[in-house]
């Protein structure tokens, strides 16, 4: 790779030129550095992270990924669990062609090591995921995350054209004549900036759940690539589709798997009564029965959504940490337990202090993944010639308003496979970009970013401003919405991002792992993000899948004016906004999401019961 150093004034500016630049290296970032590094051994691959891969957010997924293997299951099947599951706002032609290479690129991990669990014959062991059909998730243990980062990044080593910039922080995309080919860096490790010169970017930098309180998703899952390729005017797709897992412990959000449901745990009140059987999910059998077919094995959706109904009626257990019901698996009994679970007793025993073999688990719904992203195609364009996106950062219509668990492992693997060799073919037909046109933009945009140490102090803390934003969008952007709230929200986020601005950064020692730096570009993102998130839930006022409206008129689904996607774009004055686009639908017409039942509320909630000032309570 090419290098030179550029200096203006106390920037510092080292040239790197390539062919790729990946930003991200979790599951999908790996995944494209692995197919594009196979396809075109003579290219040069830059794989960007802010900290070490195996330290991406992926290492964190538990459950397992989707495909289909299983006796009796079919691509339909699997076509059909996850259009419904995403109430019918999914592109079908992507669900199409996801369902066609999940299957191969989970046994193309298996040929690559993955060490997943097998049957006593030998064949690959699956478990049932919420919305399924049949059992689909393949797993390892309960750290199926762990063992498929592992597995990707050992297989990169063996690649002398992959690049690793570890603990490089993306400040920006750098663009000549609007054409983006340059990526600006900082170097955590000894303070400089980095620009990579490159003819086509991939975007992988993962979700934005940190806008949000209460998450299982790690401190660095901050909507970085989502609000630079918007700033950049790329837009975002279905934002106000933010899932929550019904079981996170409480206090921490540290996700207790949905594979603990799949092996057979049940979730109580505090009166011990399954109360899902009360919302549409089933009625109760006696456990292990054949027709205990969905229960805690529904859609996150609605197993978060009812949650928040029996918070209401005082059916949950108060404690120091937030109301809370139980997930119980003490009928599996200890060796089941020691061997499918492994992770989550350890969890439960040293976070709440509960052995799960013997006492129940308390669990409440915590933000988990963000549906919504950057708008691409099925073959991961963007807008933007030569730039590509793949993974959570994406939104190519795959898990439309709600996504099934265990699709999103294996969507990393088939859209960062697919990103990679798109990358290459747009760089075999792209000429180099001109590096000095890029140096003089990076250079300027490092000064800018090198000003705020300058700003005077005026009180504003990143801390209490990341404090107010998790807050606002518990209490409003939840697990039900009203107008009145997400009006204030829209109005109070623009008050965060104008006082955001206003942050004084203190630590002025020097630039090596000033991680005030990074955190103040990281809020700025996640500022972004959420701006695009309670915009898009004002616009769409309608219920469906994960975004729930509580006024009188947007209680119910409305496919007449309302299956279609959210698009959201910058607008000069700030604001994002929202657009509509077409959801295209090949064989399966909207339908009504049925899961062992009716819902005896059907999905209502009566707007008279709505209040606001204790609704950060009930979520």
């Amino acid at each position: 790779m090419a290098h030179g150093t550029r200096s203006r004034g106390r920037i510092e500016l080292e040239v790197i030129e390539t062919d790729i630049a990946i930003i991200g290296a979790g599951g999908a970032g790996l995944r494209a550095a692995i197919a594009a590094a196979q396809k075109a051994p003579q290219m040069k691959i830059a794989l960007i992270s802010k900290v070490y891969p195996m330290r991406s957010h992926t290492v964190a997924a538990e459950g397992g990924a989707a495909g289909v293997v299983a006796s009796g299951d079919t691509l339909d099947n699997h076509f059909e669990d996850t259009v419904a599951g995403g109430d019918w706002l999914c592109d079908q032609d992507v669900v199409e062609d996801f369902v066609a290479h999940a299957t191969q690129e989970l046994i193309w991990l298996e040929n690559m090591g993955c060490p997943w669990s097998r049957q006593a014959s030998g064949e690959v062991s699956v478990r049932k995921f919420g919305g399924m059909k049949v059992p689909r998730t393949w797993f390892a243990a309960d750290k199926s995350g762990f063992h498929i980062l592992h597995t990707l990044y050992e297989t990169s080593t063996q690649f002398d054209n992959i690049v690793r910039y570890d603990e490089h922080f993306v400040v920006d995309l750098v663009e000549d004549n609007s054409a983006i080919r340059g990526v600006l860096t900082y170097d955590l490790h000894n303070g400089h900036y980095r620009l990579i010169v490159c003819k086509a970017v991939v975007l992988c930098t993962g979700g934005a759940a940190q806008a949000y309180r209460d998450t299982t998703n790690a401190t660095i899952v901050t909507g970085d690539g989502m609000s630079i390729a918007y700033r950049h005017g790329i837009g975002l797709s279905d934002m106000e589709f933010v899932q929550y897992h019904p079981t996170g412990l409480p206090g921490c959000g540290l996700l207790i798997t949905e594979a603990a449901r799949g092996e057979g745990g049940i979730l109580v009140n505090k009166d011990g009564y399954r109360y899902l059987q009360d919302y549409g999910l089933g009625p109760e059998t006696p456990l292990g029965h054949p027709e205990n077919k969905t229960m805690e094995l529904g859609p996150r959706d609605r197993l978060s959504q009812a949650f928040w109904h029996e918070a209401k009626k005082g059916r949950t257990a108060k404690t120091a940490l937030g109301d809370v019901v139980y997930l119980d698996l003490r009928h599996l009994g200890r060796a089941k337990l020691d061997e499918r679970l492994p992770q989550i007793c350890e969890l439960a025993r040293s976070y709440v202090g509960v052995e799960p073999a013997v006492a129940p688990i308390p669990v409440r719904p915590v933000v988990h993944y963000t549906m919504g992203g950057i708008r691409t195609d099925i073959d991961t364009a963007t807008s933007h010639c030569g730039v590509f996106a793949a993974g959570e950062c994406a939104c190519n219509g795959l898990h439309g308003a709600n996504r099934l668990g265990s699709n999103s492992l294996t969507e990393t693997l088939v859209y960062g496979h697919r990103a990679g060799d798109m990358a290459v073919e747009f760089c075999r037909q792209t000429q180099a970009p001109n590096r000095s046109a890029l140096t003089k933009a990076a250079l300027s945009r490092a000064d800018a970013l090198m000003a705020q140490f300058d700003v005077a102090d005026q009180g504003q803390s990143c801390a209490q401003i990341r404090r107010e934003l998790g807050t606002l969008m518990e209490q409003h952007a939840g697990i039900y919405r009203h107008e009145t709230g997400l009006s204030q929200a829209v109005r109070e986020i623009a008050d965060l991002k104008s006082r955001y601005k206003a942050v004084d950064l203190k630590d002025k020692s020097g630039r090596v792992f000033n991680f005030e730096l990074m955190h103040w570009c990281e809020l700025g993102f996640t500022l972004d993000v959420a701006e695009c998130m309670v915009h898009a839930a004002l616009w769409r006022k309608e219920s469906r899948g994960s975004h729930q409206r509580i006024d009188a008129e947007c209680t119910q689904r409305d496919d007449d004016n309302f299956l279609c996607h959210s698009f959201a774009t910058p607008t000069p004055n700030g604001a994002p906004q929202i657009a509509s686009q077409p959801v295209r639908i090949t064989k399966s017409a909207p339908g009504r999401r049925v899961y062992g039942g009716e819902m005896h509320t059907n999905g209502k909630v009566q707007t008279e019961d709505y209040d606001e000032e204790h609704d950060d309570e009930r979520q």
